[in-house]
């Protein structure tokens, strides 16, 4: 799960950071840092519920993501199990 940050619109509330500090990371006056935020597999709900709370709209949960899965990338190689 990838998470879009959209910089201009983030007005420095936190709630992201109060709902999943360990996936948001802000700088010191309270903004979400620059950049997409890779979310670990398992933290995918916290991690939602984080940008339901923005009430600008600043995150976005990338759902193309999910079709850049690439199945190979999981399947053991020959002489591994």
């Amino acid at each position: 799960m990838r998470i879009i940050v959209h910089n201009a619109k983030c007005q420095g509330h936190a709630r992201c950071s109060a709902q999943a500090p360990s996936i948001f990371t802000l700088d010191d006056e309270g903004y979400v840092l620059p950049g997409d935020i890779n979310v670990a597999q398992g933290d995918e709900l916290l991690a939602s519920r984080a940008v339901r709370s923005c009430p600008e709209r600043a995150l976005e949960v990338d759902s193309s993501s999910a079709a850049r899965f690439d199945p190979a990338a999981i399947q053991p190689k020959a002489g591994e199990a």
